[in-house]
């Protein structure tokens, strides 16, 4: 069995939302709650099992794990406002040395640390071996109670799923003009303080994952006045103060970011007030279906059906047809490719002189040629809402291609050392929103935030995602704003879904399939379309069985617009 080892400054989260808004509710507890102690006669192993097993259980200020220690240490433990999340296979053991007292142990706790939750409330990925020391000691009435309490709390994979809830809270981004889902992890009871637990999160801002890659509009002198509420007829209060002087453009965003954040835990009608009055003029109450739709240019048109690289050309998924021009008549010999949001441009990457170059242009039309080439270029990927091309550069560099005022594409270069230090990026595809990039590195599936700052842009916070249970991934593509599916050379699992955080990872149903799958591309409302030896298949959903493209053909790398 892995050791557990863990440190007692680990990153973890917390367990209560701030006083100030929803006091006491963040663990579903009251006061008055009554919790039995451990069972008569129980050993030491037993004992740290069933303490690890009540971290998350209700009850005030832990009350549940409190019941495990002695009287010094139920009075006295502070935990830290974190929490780490093991594997539900642990061990509990004896330790090697035991102390020279026979009425004290030490107990290990030996398993597989699986990630932890921030101060942000943010899941943070991690797979590593560990191992944390209990001491207990026989009481004078016979009974073995810890005396020396962990300084954070910890809890199994199963009892965070049955008592967190993912909820996406969303920031906005300026540079894309759409609102960006931030997954962060809340107590699930009771249900009614889950409104004041997600606008807790609002209010404290993105986590750490997209910090600089969007805006907080609620930020200071921007709080929570009172308690989120709701009245007897079923609506429910929002109440903020701080926002004087807040144009009526900016409130109307933060009007949307709320709806769209608490749309995942309550579906009333949600009156959103400053200092006592609407925070929109006219507009005291609002419900989903009023927000305009953020981000609508970054959608891809339904008459845009697709296209695929086969055999050095470009063709259409829609009819299986060559585009028009050299990139589909064989004027280029084309390698990989990918079509501009409104699909009036494309970006290719042909083989030439022993290596490759990329061309930017027209959809139809010569593409022009630019100064980027190399060993290898990965397949271009449109940033969104800005017109940009991205590709990386023999693995190691970042490169982005911008359109100047005379027409010419220029190459400027990405800082993006904290991903590419990671090892060589054979996969780069933007999201939907554009604040974030997913990649490829050696088989490995990364996250990482797009931060601009003035002319440059860099890629920050780089999260490896599933670091154990994923490997040999060959392609990846945004199936949604917070999801990705990738492709691996595992027969078992060759097409799987993963949460934007890597908490969650899903395996599609592998029926039909040929091993090596080898492309992928996805998009919201979009059949997702994989290539795998014998030529493209589509599902939608997971368990779906794979259908054979109606235009597949062998060797085909499929993609859509972005």
């Amino acid at each position: 069995m892995l050791c557990f080892v863990l440190l007692a400054g680990c990153a973890n989260v917390p367990l209560e939302s701030q006083p100030q808004v929803v006091p006491g509710e963040r663990q579903g507890q009251s006061s008055g709650d009554v919790v039995p102690e451990p069972p008569p006669g129980i050993d030491p192993l037993s004992l740290v099992r069933a303490f690890v097993g009540a971290t998350l259980k209700p009850g005030q200020n832990n009350a549940a794990a409190r019941a495990y220690l002695d009287e010094q240490g139920r009075a006295g433990w502070r935990p830290s406002r974190s929490l780490t999340i093991i594997q539900d296979t642990f061990g509990t053991v004896y330790d090697t040395n035991p102390p020279p007292d026979p009425n004290t142990q030490v107990v290990n706790v030996r398993g597989v640390d699986i990630g932890s939750l921030d101060q942000n409330s943010a899941f943070v990925p991690d797979h590593s071996p560990a191992m944390l020391q209990v001491k207990v000691r026989k009481q004078a009435n016979g009974q073995w109670r810890i005396v020396d309490p962990p300084p954070d709390l910890y809890a199994t994979e199963s009892d965070f799923s049955e008592n967190y809830t993912p909820v996406p809270v969303s920031f906005y981004s300026e540079s894309s003009n759409t609102f960006v889902p931030d997954r962060r992890y809340v107590v699930a009871k009771p249900q009614s303080g889950l409104p004041g637990r997600v606008m807790d999160l609002l209010v404290s801002g993105p986590s750490t994952s997209l910090a600089g890659a969007v805006k907080n509009l609620l930020g200071e002198p921007i709080e929570i006045d009172t308690n989120v509420k709701s009245l007897d007829d079923g609506t429910l209060v929002v109440p903020l103060t701080g926002l004087t002087g807040v144009p009526d453009d900016i409130r109307n965003l933060i009007a949307a970011q709320i709806v769209l954040s608490l749309q995942y835990v309550t579906s009333a009608r949600i009156r959103i007030l400053a200092d006592g009055a609407p925070l929109v003029p006219n507009h005291p109450d609002w419900r989903l279906n009023e927000l305009p739709a953020y981000g609508a240019s970054l959608s891809i048109g339904q008459e845009l059906l697709g296209l695929m690289t086969v055999g050095g050309r470009v063709r259409s998924l829609g009819d299986g047809a060559p585009v028009p021009g050299p990139a589909g008549n064989g004027g280029y010999d084309v390698v990989s490719a990918a079509q501009s949001i409104d699909g009036k441009r494309l970006a290719v990457v042909e083989r030439a002189d022993g290596g490759v170059r990329l061309r930017i242009g027209d959809l139809g039309h010569d593409l022009a040629l630019t100064t980027l080439g190399g060993s290898s270029l990965t397949r271009p990927t449109w940033r969104p809402a800005t017109g940009e091309v991205w590709t990386v550069v023999d693995e190691l560099t970042v490169c982005r291609m911008v359109l100047d005022p005379n027409g010419h594409w220029t190459a400027l270069q990405v800082n993006a050392t904290d991903l590419t230090q990671q090892g060589g990026v054979t996969e780069l595809r933007f999201s939907r929103d554009g604040a974030r990039v997913a990649a490829v590195i050696k088989g490995e599936l990364w996250v990482a935030s797009v931060v601009v700052n003035g002319d440059s842009v860099s890629l920050r916070e780089p999260r490896h995602l599933q670091q154990h249970e994923l490997e040999d991934v060959v392609d990846v593509d945004w199936v949604a704003q917070d999801g990705l599916v990738a492709v691996t050379k595992s027969p078992s699992q060759p097409v799987v879904r993963v949460t934007v955080d890597g908490q969650r990872m899903d395996a599609f149903n592998s029926s039909n399939l040929t091993p090596t799958v080898h492309g992928v591309t996805a998009a919201p409302s979009r059949p997702i379309v994989v290539a795998d030896a014998n030529g493209l298949w589509t599902a939608s959903v997971l368990g779906e069985v794979w259908r054979p493209q109606s235009h597949t053909m062998k060797d085909a790398d499929p993609f859509y617009p972005g």
